[in-house]
């Protein structure tokens, strides 16, 4: 299933369409901003502007940096966000420099997000596609079984755990992103 990447207006749109609508796997380690187009975009960017009557604006727009692997951009909305969603991309941003004592410490801050539920489901999926990998996923999602199964996985390139990883991190991205940047209701 794609990411419909259009449901949060024609600016976002336009800008997620710079790097593979929304669908982008996001490294394990980040390297530096993949658009340079996607940076001129953002770097001036008001959340409230782009996501207007969303749950977490500013969350949101930590997350599209996140996705171009902004990391300093990102870091420097979130370190300011007392929220949950806050935290957890702080957690994201930590587990991809990689520094995973950082990523526990904020998944911990985090507490359990409402989207666990469905990212469990979606782990479970995506694992279920590869049977015989060391990854498996518990009763409730455990953000410090994935930190440890990513550290692993960026020890193996190009490998099915590799690849597990990159897809759940993925799908982590996406459901964090559309519970930030949805209309609130």
């Amino acid at each position: 299933m794609l990411f419909d990447f259009t449901r949060y207006g024609s600016r976002v749109a336009r800008i997620l369409a710079l790097d593979q609508e929304g669908n982008r796997l996001i490294p394990l380690v980040a390297a530096g901003c993949s658009s340079k187009e996607a940076h001129a975009l953002l770097v001036n960017q008001k959340a409230s502007g782009l996501f207007p009557g969303s749950q977490a604006p500013e969350a949101a727009l930590a997350g599209l940096w996140l996705y171009f692997s902004g990391l300093n951009q990102c870091h420097e909305i979130v370190q300011d966000l007392g929220s949950a969603e806050g935290s957890f991309w702080h957690a994201i941003l930590h587990r991809q420099e990689p520094d995973a004592g950082n990523a526990s410490y904020w998944f911990r801050r985090t507490g359990r997000h409402p989207v666990f539920g469905e990212l469990r489901q979606r782990a479970c999926e995506i694992a279920a596609l590869h049977p015989r990998l060391k990854f498996r996923v518990s009763e409730s999602w455990d953000p410090f079984a994935f930190i440890d199964f990513c550290e692993s996985a960026r020890q193996e390139p190009g490998s099915h755990s590799e690849q597990v990883a990159l897809e759940i991190q993925r799908a982590e991205w996406e459901l964090l992103f559309d519970h930030c940047a949805r209309a609130s209701s």
